[in-house]
């Protein structure tokens, strides 16, 4: 037999795969416990198969007897995909997802006992019976309006928490959901998915709690599946559910031969359950645990894997890594605060232009809505792109349907059929009886004077409804941008929007911003068709994209989605307060919940990893119409690349000590960045009463009565200096 270094040096001159020293501890370590905490671009995937080729080929260990876990179909295959390129000669070992082994254990319980069940989530699910379709109905039920498809989101979100989570019955109402009723809804559905017919209904999150909670019941299952397997690797353990870790933990308990490879400064999925402390509690689980930790990045540059490794030690809540590369320098992390969004999407674009390479290239964001502007100039530009995220439902969402009702009712202000889509709109109260009314009554009318001559509707809300129906009448008139500003402002859609959203949780910025970026595609449109037939072109693009994924294409991707990626050139876009860090990571932060705040960090640490040779992180000074900060984070990185002079640093701090100690606390004090506008009138402690001109990062300019002056946000906050007039 060979001796683990000729193993090594075999398999060096075989596939050209060299390890370090603590990759080759990480294969040779494999009885009993193993934490491999696995740094951004260290070769973890490489490791992870060595190590079960050397299990297998020097320990002799059965192909069938060990079993690999991953996070995702895709990281299952790309492994299997690996394995066989690494070790053509073995018998294949078994890659799967958690959610694959649950319902393997699951299907076996229910086999036995001749028990039925009906899936209700993937392909083949019977009409009516979809997970998505019944939540829908429930929450009719309930409020007797249809749910919007961002509210699905997050109650389905909500359900799988719950469950992931193994949050008790008695506790659940102690978790946040902005869909209105959603416990109500939680409790219904779980109701109906035991009582429908003679079939138990399940969803993909029923098959985990079943699976644990057969392999803690059923000491037959138990047995048969601990010894089916006598070593177990589970990957991207940082996304990895508490149901899911109570799986993996009953399984192993006989021998406890676990690998567990993860990155705790890469969990981002904790809103999916996701529990990263249970890595910082790895020992406390496995006593005899052994940790490794595999720091060194093969993937960027130094200029980046030196910046990423700064930033991330902002957060506590972590294991004491040191990331650190070998790769030479290549250019320092770029910064760019531009003056306004379009100088943002102009820049990307012209870069990517002057490239060789589209796949080079990728764009991040936080939100999805950032890629809907991108696509509209990349298109223009002549430039393919991949989109990551498959579920853009920016062109569907009620917004932009709401937008075009608005046109289309224009051409035919007779169609009832559209006028129904809108009026709740319109910011007049019209009840469903009154439209009932007139319809079919009103064919020598348009419908508006036809609810004025017989519905009953006040004299008010009369003379609201003329100057609307000339809004609609003028439609013509007006370029489509102009257009869907007179519906935002004129007509009252945005303050509609604004009560609506504090009527039923909406995000009323994210709702404004659609409506913004209409505004910008609308720009290039001479007519309103134009302007329809243009969002259904980039819509089409959308839905085609996917089939650019393996061509000489732009990247497109969220921060989240892009885990796992890597590209030579990456953009991280829209590094604006409110977006990343979001307003609910500050306030979190500001109340000494810093959990959230530490997510936020590890998403950007993620989207900064991707790089290879060129990062560019990009803010500006205003989006639309309104003034935005910088996020906190880019100032962060900022100040890593171009670090304040040692004298200055010591001068702010010795100035802000000395005035702690000479001022009295104010209570009216400003409290928040946020609290802060252009305009608004202030009061400063030593130079009296001046309106906010202009707001810059942590500087703010203020006309008072005889001069301008400059002045720090983060030391007027710490010292309480303004308060609002």
């Amino acid at each position: 037999m060979q001796t683990s270094e000729q193993f090594f040096q075999q398999k060096k001159e075989l596939l050209g795969v060299e390890l370090n020293e603590v990759q080759k501890e990480a294969v040779l370590s494999t009885d009993g416990p193993l934490l491999l905490l696995a740094s951004p671009g260290s070769g973890k995937t490489t490791t992870i198969i060595m190590r079960i080729g050397y299990m297998i080929e020097q320990k002799r260990v059965s192909p069938a007897r060990i079993k690999a876990v991953t996070f995702s179909r895709a990281s299952a295959k790309d492994m299997e995909e690996r394995y066989t390129s690494f070790f053509p000669h073995l018998e294949p070992v078994d890659f799967s997802t958690i959610h694959s082994l649950a319902f393997k254990i699951f299907r076996e319980y229910f086999y036995k006992n001749n028990q039925s069940y009906q899936l209700i989530e993937g392909n083949d699910v019977p009409q009516g019976l979809h997970k998505r379709i019944i939540l829908r109905n429930l929450y009719y039920s309930f409020h007797d309006e249809n749910i919007t498809e961002d509210q699905l989101e997050e109650l389905m979100i909500y359900v799988s928490f719950l469950k992931n989570k193994l949050i008790p019955k008695d506790n659940r109402s102690t978790v946040k959901c902005d869909v209105p009723e959603a416990l109500q809804i939680f409790e219904q559905y779980e109701e109906q998915k035991r009582t429908y017919s003679n079939k138990l209904l399940v969803d993909y999150d029923d098959m985990l709690t079943f699976a644990n909670k057969l392999l803690s019941q059923d000491i037959e299952i138990l047995t048969k599946y601990q010894r089916l397997y006598d070593y177990v690797l589970t990957d991207e353990s940082q996304d990895t559910s508490l149901v899911q870790h109570k799986i993996i933990e009953k399984l192993v308990a006989k021998h406890e031969n676990l690998c567990v490879v993860a990155d705790d400064d890469q969990s981002i999925y904790t809103w999916r359950a996701a529990e990263p402390s249970y890595l910082l509690n790895f020992q406390h689980v496995y006593p005899q645990a052994k940790t490794l930790f595999m720091e060194q990045n093969y993937r960027s540059s130094k200029d980046i894997v030196t910046v990423a490794n700064r930033f991330i030690k902002r957060n506590k809540n972590r294991y004491n890594k040191n990331m650190f590369t070998e790769n030479p320098p290549h250019e320092p992390v770029q910064l760019h605060k531009m003056a306004n969004y379009g100088e943002q999407t102009c820049h990307v674009v012209q870069t990517i232009s002057s490239g060789h390479t589209y796949r080079d290239f990728a764009i991040l964001y936080r939100n999805n809505a950032s890629s809907v502007i991108l696509i509209d100039a990349l298109d223009k530009a002549d430039i393919p792109f991949y989109i990551k995220d498959s579920d853009l439902r920016f062109f569907s969402h009620w917004v932009v349907r709401d937008i075009l009702n608005f046109m289309r009712f224009s051409y035919d202000l007779s169609r009832v059929d559209i006028f129904e889509r809108i009026f709740s709109k319109l910011g007049v109260y019209i009840s469903r009886q009154q439209l009932d009314h007139i319809k079919g009554s009103h064919k020598k009318y348009t419908v508006i004077d036809s609810l004025l001559k017989f519905s009953g509707i006040d004299q008010k809300h009369q003379e609201k409804l003329k100057r609307q129906q000339e809004y609609f009448r003028n439609f013509h008139n007006k370029s489509p941008r102009e257009v869907i500003k007179t519906i935002r402002e004129d007509m009252g859609y945005e303050e509609v929007l604004k009560k609506l959203s504090k009527k039923l949780g909406f995000n009323f910025d994210g709702l404004r911003e659609i409506i913004r970026i209409l505004e910008v595609i609308a720009q290039q449109s001479g007519t309103m068709v134009e302007f329809a037939k243009r969002l259904n072109h980039l819509e089409s693009l959308v839905k085609q994209s996917k089939d650019n994924k393996h061509l000489d294409a732009v990247t497109l991707s969220t921060l989240h989605s892009s885990k796992g990626l890597e590209f030579e050139h990456v953009f991280m876009i829209d590094l604006i307060r409110g977006i990343i860090p979001s307003e609910s990571d500050l306030e979190a932060s500001e109340k000494g919940e810093k959990e959230q705040i530490e997510e936020a960090v590890r998403l950007f640490y993620v989207g900064m990893t991707r790089a290879r040779r060129k990062l560019e992180l990009i803010s500006y000074h205003r989006k639309f119409s309104l003034h935005v900060l910088s996020s906190e984070f880019f100032k962060d990185v900022k100040r890593i690349v171009n670090p304040p002079q040692e004298k200055d640093r010591a001068d702010k701090y010795s100035f802000a000590e000395e005035s702690k100690a000479k001022l009295p606390k104010n209570p009216n004090a400003v409290k928040s960045i946020g609290e802060l506008s252009p305009g608004m009138e202030i009061k400063h402690r030593v130079f009296g009463t001046g309106e906010i001109m202009i707001i810059d990062d942590d500087i703010i300019s203020v006309q008072f009565p005889t001069y301008q002056k400059e002045l720090s946000i983060s030391t007027c906050l710490e010292l309480g200096l303004i308060e609002p007039v």
